[in-house]
């Protein structure tokens, strides 16, 4: 552990105010720095880093709500513990100062006693600040290594009569998205995607557990061929009254390349987008979804399969809800039906960038770096 003293900073433009306090912490063992201005004590915060901060309110220039604003906006300086000085006494100043982001307020004339206690306090709270602090990025890092880990399960792109890329980008705090796809035999092909309900590494479990299930076809008795008994026999296994109240939505789907024909069941899953047409004018879209409950709720949930013929040169897209439920500027979320209308409407351009041209779309319509939920998409081209 460090012995290095604690860093304090003092903000204020009466020097004598300024120097009184400066000896007192000094006395108790802190390393100070002093500023005599609101602009100087912004630059001195970001080259000290004090854990704590005694800020005048009434200064010239830049004042001391102005600082403790900026400070309290800085990512890196947001957990030191801010204390304003003032001169006023009012009820509305102190709920100014305090709204402003200031942790504490105190009424000058400063009475040293009552400081040395307010700083003890604030500089335990720093402490418990920063051990959080210390904790979310060690769970942010956790978060990004179980995101990387379900990507190396995750298939690769698919070669030949058809032709199967896919994306899966993670949340911050990771969801529990999962996909696969491989060939049962030369005929058949199984395509899957399901969504876990919740966050973190409590929804990736279930996911991973799924889909290595499903990838070694270790379910007894199981029709691998036929969608509605693969739904079934996971609902048997993934009751959430034994899975810590977790469920998830899927869609199952399985190609005869001989017929051309796909059939599929889903369990609450979004519906997959069959698409037909060679340009924007003639494109014709099928909503492929049959109705039942998620995966988990109810022990004796029915679950049926639906057919549909696969035309040449379509394009079947399987995804999660993160790739729609987007919020935007206004608060309006975009929603599946606008994502229909946007495959529709480009599929020119996404012909010829693929799944990128949608990924960039889909980043224009939201303010924030991360989703608020996974977001994987399948895109299945069918020569």
């Amino acid at each position: 552990m460090s012995d290095a003293p604690i860093r304090i900073l003092v903000i204020e433009d009466d020097l004598t105010t300024q120097l009184v306090i400066r000896r007192m912490l000094e006395e108790q063992g802190y390393e100070v720095a002093t500023a005599n201005d609101g602009g100087e004590g912004l630059l001195l915060a970001k080259q000290f880093y004090p854990a704590l901060i005694i800020c005048d309110w009434i200064m010239p220039r830049v004042d001391g709500l102005e600082v403790c604003r900026q400070v309290k906006g800085d990512p890196d300086l947001s957990t030191i513990f801010f204390i304003l000085l003032t001169a006023r006494g009012a009820v509305e100043d102190r709920v100014t100062g305090l709204d402003t982001g200031a942790d504490e307020f105190l009424t000058k004339p400063v009475e040293l006693t009552e400081l040395r206690a307010r700083v003890k306090a604030g500089l335990r709270l720093n402490q418990v600040y920063q051990a959080l602090q210390e904790q979310q990025r060690i769970l942010e890092g956790e978060f990004i290594e179980a995101a990387e880990y379900v990507r190396s399960l995750l298939p690769t792109p698919m070669t030949g009569d058809v032709r199967i890329d896919s994306r899966f980008v993670p949340s911050r705090q990771l969801g529990g998205d999962c996909f696969d796809y491989y060939w049962l035999d030369p005929d058949y092909l199984a395509i899957y995607l399901l969504d876990v309900s919740g966050h973190g590494l409590g929804a990736a479990l279930p996911s991973i557990s799924v889909l290595n299930l499903l990838r070694s076809q270790s379910m007894d008795g199981v029709n691998f061929y036929q969608p509605n008994h693969v739904l079934r026999a996971l609902n048997e296994a993934f009751q959430m009254d034994d899975q810590n109240d977790k469920y998830f939505t899927i869609w199952y789907g399985v190609y005869n390349q001989a017929k051309r024909q796909l059939i599929y069941s889903s369990a609450g899953h979004p519906p997959a987008l069959l698409l037909t047409g060679a340009t924007e004018q003639d494109v014709a879209i099928q909503r492929l979804k049959t109705v039942s409950l998620p995966i988990g709720m109810m022990p004796d949930t029915k679950f049926v399969n639906q057919r549909c013929d696969i035309e040449a040169a379509s394009t079947l897209y399987v995804f999660s809800d993160g790739i729609y439920e987007i919020m935007q500027p206004d608060g309006e979320v975009w929603g599946l039906d606008c994502f229909v209308e946007m495959l529709a409407t480009n599929c020119a351009s996404i012909r010829s960038q693929g799944l990128n041209y949608i990924l960039n779309y889909i980043k224009t319509l939201s303010p924030n770096e991360a989703l608020d939920d996974d977001l994987s998409l399948l895109m299945v081209n069918f020569d």
